[in-house]
């Protein structure tokens, strides 16, 4: 960037070209939230001051923003923040980034739940939080508890749970899965979004995904449903009779998750949602 006049309008033309140079998917969205997060504005705000020029504190920080996302920072890290289900979530490499093919979870339990007078609802991994603060935030009556065994991960939830004004409707677990006596249940919906990647993926992953959120989220074995073949044997006794368990899957993964769930007499299966996609993303099944 030269010494000339910098406007709003040339510094998100400049950047989305040198993004797209740099190999991001979504370069000129990428370039418009990060000038928004550093002018303390919206995205549509961005337009209305199209030919206002930046100063050059705006500019370099702007420049130290653009020069992590070349190599590959997603951008809810560099910003903190992602929204999910119009809620916006705070993120931090501790935690995985929530996607909009995990709402559909979210859809799911809802539909499931509303019915209920008081929902008793179990996040396994809430990592951010993102799910279980949607579904306390959608079922005002629900109790919601949410494990990780992360304690990083806990202190970026605890601070999304106090940001939405749920301090007092979900509680916050440290345990592995279900092992902790706040999250015996019995729970009428259990809901996880686990590590579901195989090891042999782990190198095809986005750049973005691969060097920068947690392994440790993302990455369950060999199988690929390692994490969830525990979730399950843990489930059976933390579900109330006729409650649900509702698992993020990947496509990959879809499969052996179905066919781990039939072994288990103690539960019905349902059929596998797809995601907006079309791709097979959420194993569901009712204790009988």
């Amino acid at each position: 960037m030269t010494d000339d006049v910098w406007t709003v309008g040339r510094l998100l033309t400049w950047t989305t070209e040198w993004l797209t140079g740099k190999g991001s998917d979504s370069p000129r969205l990428d370039a418009e939230v990060l000038l928004a997060h550093v002018r303390g504005c919206s995205r549509i705000a961005l337009y209305t001051a199209y030919d206002e020029p930046v100063d050059e504190a705006g500019r370099a920080r702007f420049r130290g923003l653009v020069k992590r996302r070349g190599e590959r920072e997603p951008v809810a890290y560099l910003v903190g923040s992602r929204e999910f289900f119009s809620l916006a979530i705070a993120v931090s490499p501790a935690v995985l980034i929530p996607r909009p093919e995990t709402e559909g979870l979210v859809v799911r339990a809802i539909d499931l739940c509303r019915p209920l007078e008081s929902p008793r609802i179990a996040d396994v991994g809430t990592g951010s939080g993102a799910i279980a603060v949607a579904l306390a935030k959608h079922l005002p009556k629900a109790r919601v508890v949410a494990t990780d065994i992360s304690g990083d991960a806990l202190d970026v939830a605890r601070g999304n749970v106090a940001r939405h004004g749920l301090d007092g409707r979900i509680e916050l677990v440290a345990c592995d899965l279900l092992d902790a006596p706040a999250a015996a249940g019995p729970f009428d919906c259990i809901v996880s979004n686990p590590p579901y990647v195989r090891e042999d993926e782990l190198a095809g992953l986005p750049r973005d995904v691969r060097d920068h959120e947690p392994k440790g989220a993302l990455v369950a074995g060999p199988t690929g449903v390692e994490v969830v073949e525990r979730l399950v044997a843990a489930a059976e006794s933390r579900l109330a009779l006729g409650g649900w368990l509702l698992v993020e899957i990947g496509p990959s993964t879809a499969a052996a998750a179905e066919a781990l769930i039939r072994r288990h007499s103690w539960l019905v299966p349902a059929p596998t949602l797809a995601d907006i996609a079309g791709l097979p993303r959420i194993v569901q099944a009712r204790k009988g």
